[in-house]
């Protein structure tokens, strides 16, 4: 059985209690988290960057999936990884050189993710696949949550999911945008092996209780 990965959005949390949050999904049962990283160019809103991270990995021991919506992300590669990211996911909208902004990832010690919006065709990622560890597929268009989920972006995950098994490789796909209890079985059949949800998760405490309902959605016959 596959695998399914649950990966909150912070963007949806208790800002003024972030280290709280984090708790709370650990004893949760969750093991990864998401930080969406927004830089007020790349995308409208201006969220948290590496200090923050950087204290709060002091005490949290979830794994630390840090989407970066920023312009010009090679910028900032070294600082995410000595706050202690341990993904890296960069727009391949928001960068030149994609593969030489990979590379730099892998070579700082973590693991490495290309999100695409919602229409950027998947040849952007072909020849990138065996250098990813996980593709972010954007199925709103990033800046806000609480968005509808974008319908043609189901034919795109089980694309790149064809795409990814023809290969024999094992990247992750990620979905973010529009995740609920209603589409997430559907997804996980698609491909996608994580989700991450934002305010269809925080908006429904406690955690333990939505955690399993996703678990149980997902694996249900």
């Amino acid at each position: 059985m596959r695998e399914f990965i649950l990966s909150p959005s912070l963007l949806s949390s208790d800002f003024g209690a972030l280290r709280s949050e984090l708790t709370a999904l650990e004893e949760a049962g969750l093991k990864w988290v998401h930080w969406d990283v927004m830089d007020g160019a790349f995308v409208p809103n201006i969220t948290f960057g590496p200090p923050v991270i950087k204290r709060l990995r002091k005490t949290s021991r979830l794994f630390f999936d840090v989407h970066l919506m920023i312009e010009r992300p090679e910028r900032y590669i070294q600082e995410f990884a000595d706050a202690g990211a341990d993904l890296l996911c960069i727009h391949a909208e928001s960068t030149l050189h994609l593969e030489r902004t990979v590379s730099v990832i892998r070579e700082a010690g973590m693991q490495v993710g290309l999100s695409l919006n919602p229409a950027t065709p998947l040849g952007v990622v072909e020849y990138l696949l065996p250098q990813l560890d996980m593709v972010l597929i954007m199925s709103v268009n990033p800046g806000f949550g609480g968005q509808s989920f974008i319908p043609f972006c189901k034919d795109k995950i089980a694309t790149l999911s064809g795409m990814i098994r023809s290969r024999g490789l094992s990247t992750l796909i990620q979905v973010d945008g529009g995740v609920t209890l209603d589409n997430a079985k559907e997804l996980f059949d698609l491909g996608a092996d994580v989700l991450v949800s934002g305010s269809a998760f925080f908006g429904f405490p406690p955690y333990a209780e939505r955690h399993k309902a996703f678990q149980d959605a997902v694996h249900a016959k």
